[in-house]
């Protein structure tokens, strides 16, 4: 059967169009790379203000974040084998419980879709601390988050300083106490190696695309819900600083 040239146009057309909102609703780059495009490009008027491509990607990132150290946090809590692993692992996961459910609210009122899974990167991370027995477990897990929290740090400021939406600057503020919680208690462990995480913090190896960046949910997929965990007594929007050891 042969189509007629108009009939290829709108089919054309057609497919075009869905690329284009298929790529609104699920930014290409996830990774700690710069993503391609203009960031400062607005892509949706909302009620809240402007969202550019750099807010919505934000927020993806954010609800990509807690996919894998949610469920590493709770693998620090059952297999951390001092007391300061164990919290670190509750902080861990009520924290990014309490992004979770931000994200989860906001992404509706501002059209973005919230992948389901981490990138295979995020997911190689978890892998790499589960093969891992012991005081080498606790260390693997302390500083490989401690630099993906390093590196998202700054992120984090720069949207809270440069964001014109309401939700997503909310997003921010709650997003900056947490990671500046979990850097805090990561290091009252006494396990970051701080020479080997300043490094990989200010020059991350570059990575294919497809590593970095987590698989869109599939048509009809529920929405994954990070479990709230009321029964751990845990603030993580006010860290209590490490005791300082400067002397009067």
């Amino acid at each position: 059967m042969r189509l007629s040239r108009s009939r290829i146009g709108v089919v054309v057309l057609f497919a075009t169009m869905t690329l284009t909102l298929t790529a609104l609703a699920f930014p290409a780059v996830l990774g700690l790379d710069k993503p391609d495009g203009n960031q400062n490009r607005v892509i949706a008027s909302t009620k809240f203000g402007p969202l550019t491509e750099a807010d919505r990607d934000f927020v993806v990132k954010v609800r990509a974040a807690g996919l894998w150290e949610y469920p590493l946090g709770e693998m620090v809590m059952e297999r951390g084998t001092t007391k300061e692993m164990k919290t670190a692992g509750e902080h861990l996961v009520v924290g990014h419980a309490g992004l979770d459910a931000m994200c989860r609210e906001i992404s509706p009122e501002l059209g973005i879709t919230l992948p389901n899974r981490a990138s295979p990167q995020q997911e190689g991370f978890v892998a790499t601390v589960d093969a891992k027995t012991g005081g080498e477990f606790d260390s693997s897990a302390v500083n490989i988050m401690r630099v993906t929290h390093g590196q998202i740090f700054p992120a984090i400021a720069k949207i809270r300083a440069t964001t014109k939406n309401t939700l997503v600057r909310q997003l921010a503020d709650l997003a900056n106490d947490t990671v500046l919680d979990h850097i805090t208690v990561l290091e009252k462990t006494g396990l970051v190696e701080y020479d080997k995480v300043t490094f990989q913090q200010t020059g991350p190896a570059k990575l294919p695309r497809e590593k970095v960046t987590p698989p869109p949910p599939q048509p009809g997929e529920r929405v994954l819900v990070l479990k709230p965990r009321p029964d751990l007594d845990v603030n993580t929007a006010s860290p209590t600083p490490a005791p300082s050891l400067a002397t009067g």
